[in-house]
């Protein structure tokens, strides 16, 4: 066979802190336990099919620059099995349990629905012929809707039943194949689901249209046997002016007006939190207390552009809140941590491929760590108890718990006086947190 990564000759290993190979890992060893789990358990690292095999280097100023090895065939199905080849022997090199796809990633458009879906069930059979081999699992799919044409005004949201039935196809074909590769998850991503002018948008009808289409979905995925979780990632703009899954309160609201809550959970990604004018902390906790965070793409944002650059992670107080929240919320069932990543348009080797995950991982592994004493001595969650201790007993407790009235409360505070002005603290735990972060 092939190889296509020939500068990587065995699978990375961890070598420790000390090591000075930039083809090791530092602090992620997936068989490590921490808080009763393998580092492989709670990181559930993904790779994203899409920019890390199909990426061109391409931006909103240029197009292609990549010239790679498995892009070179005689048709497009023998580029694409080549692809597959490329991407498996990636995901065994850097040692990684799981990978993500659109659709069209994994297999070309075809002439037709009907030769679309061929070319999908062939690329399936042989995924799954080497899932097998290598034991690396698919997280999750999707069907991308946003690159052909006729997506230009949407897919489940376009004015023209037509395209409506093309995005169903898709839709049904990517569930099977997801099911087919026995995917934990399914992941809507709306790429054009939204307007650019109301002028000529009925946001009411292209709502419901959304809502309808994902009613569909569940239902079909279930009949053929689906167990997993169905998950949509919110994105505020870019490339629509506004899209209908804006950041994650919007999106909870909208599953909860139509009836959709108990079939989907939230995939966060960081880079669209920037895009919101949220950081992705607030995201995660939005999520979280909703008990609806199920998945995260961990890539960064650039916020002096207004654009998804999708940069590889480097923030370790970032990666540690976001691992942190994960522990108290006891993980991710269905999830995981997927890249959404890529290299830079001027990265033109394939071995940047591989620094770019092994400097993620790490600093994911070391955010563990840091995450787990902090849930462990819960410093923070001390504090935060003490602040709203007023809430667990008495007046407070009552009010919480719809057990009082506007009046009695009225009455309560007469006799209590002015309240005391009480310190959030909020240096104080920021110097705490950094301890943490920086103690050796």
């Amino acid at each position: 066979m092939h190889t296509y990564f020939p500068e990587v000759r065995n699978p990375i290993a961890h070598e420790g802190p000390d090591t000075k190979n930039p083809l090791a890992f530092r602090h992620y060893h997936p068989k490590r336990k921490v808080a009763g789990k393998t580092m492989e358990e709670h990181l559930r690292f993904a790779i994203a099919y899409w920019h890390t095999f199909k990426g061109t280097g391409a931006d909103p100023f240029g197009g292609g620059v990549y010239d790679r090895p498995w892009n070179r065939g005689h048709d497009a199905m023998d580029i694409a099995e080549k692809t597959l080849d490329a991407a498996f022997e990636f995901f065994v090199k850097l040692g990684v349990p799981y990978y993500c796809f659109h659709d069209r990633d994994i297999a070309p458009e075809g002439v037709s629905l009907a030769d679309s879906g061929r070319n999908l069930e062939r690329i399936v059979r042989k995924a799954s012929r080497l899932q097998k081999e290598t034991g690396v699992k698919l997280l999750w799919g999707t069907a991308n809707l946003f690159s052909h044409p006729r997506y230009a005004n949407g897919a489940a949201t376009n004015p023209d039943p037509r395209v409506f039935a093309h995005a169903a196809s898709q839709i049904r074909r990517a569930i099977e194949a997801t099911i087919e590769l026995r995917g934990s998850g399914y992941v809507f991503w709306g790429g054009r689901e939204g307007y650019s002018s109301l002028l000529n948008t009925d946001l009411k009808q292209e709502r419901e249209q959304l809502a309808a289409m994902l009613h569909m979905a569940v239902h079909h995925a279930r009949k053929c046997g689906f167990k997993g979780m169905f998950f949509i990632e919110p994105k505020p703009r870019e490339p629509s002016t506004h899209q209908y899954d804006f950041d994650a309160a919007t999106t909870l609201g909208f599953l909860r007006e139509f009836n959709l809550l108990d079939d989907f959970m939230l995939n966060i990604e960081a880079n669209h939190a920037t895009l919101a004018t949220h950081s992705f902390e607030h995201e995660l906790a939005v999520a979280s207390a909703a008990g609806k965070l199920g998945s995260l793409d961990i890539n960064r944002g650039d916020p002096s552009c207004g654009w998804d650059t999708d940069q590889f992670p480097n923030d370790l107080a970032s990666a540690t809140w976001t691992l942190y929240t994960l522990l108290r919320q006891g993980g991710l069932k269905y999830g995981g941590l997927n890249f959404d990543a890529k290299v830079r348009r001027g990265s033109f080797d394939t071995i940047d491929l591989f620094h770019g995950h092994i400097g993620g991982m790490d600093l994911y592994a070391r955010a563990l760590l840091i995450a787990d004493r902090l849930w462990r001595e819960k410093p923070l969650v001390h504090a935060i108890n003490k602040r709203y201790a007023g809430f667990r007993s008495g007046m407070g407790k009552k009010a919480l718990t719809g057990k009082t009235s506007l009046l009695e409360l009225e009455k309560w505070a007469a006799q209590q006086g002015e309240p005391p002005l009480a310190s959030g603290q909020q240096e104080l735990l920021e110097n705490t947190f950094s301890r943490y972060l920086y103690d050796v």
